[in-house]
């Protein structure tokens, strides 16, 4: 389900979300991923993967977003926007829906291409029965 975000603001976090896919730093897979997640207040806080030789050290896009965000003081997110750079869009990884879950189980979550083939989900839909704060 799409939650009602003003256009502007997607728009503005897809263009963030693209300037940080250009930071990303991927020379074992060349798959760059760029990542914007917005706070209730309408605040934008980007982050790109970082592969690693020791491949489970690489760090998400949508995670390094999230602290972003986190480090801003801003955990309240409404929107998660992922851009990659491949014919169809791509989801976030489970990791990263696990992370995105501790911000907000409903949150709406956009995957586009840097030719904007756009698909949206909600985080609920992506991650059902999820473990989060409200599981303890």
């Amino acid at each position: 389900m799409k939650r009602e975000i003003d256009p502007q603001l997607v728009e503005a976090a897809v263009t963030a979300a693209q300037n940080a896919r250009e930071q990303a730093y991927a020379p074992y897979s060349a798959f760059r991923v760029g990542s914007a997640v917005v706070d209730a207040d309408g605040g934008i806080h980007v982050g790109c993967n970082v592969e690693n030789a020791s491949y489970g050290l690489t760090n998400c896009a949508e995670r390094a977003a999230v602290a972003a965000a986190t480090v801003a003081g801003r955990r309240d997110l409404i929107l998660c926007v992922v851009v990659t750079d491949t014919e169809a869009p791509t989801a976030p990884c489970g990791a990263c829906r696990q992370v995105l879950t501790e911000c907000s189980v409903s949150m709406s979550i956009l995957c586009t291409t840097a030719q904007r083939n756009d698909v949206w989900y909600d985080l609920s839909d992506l991650l059902p029965h999820a473990f989060g704060p409200d599981s303890l």
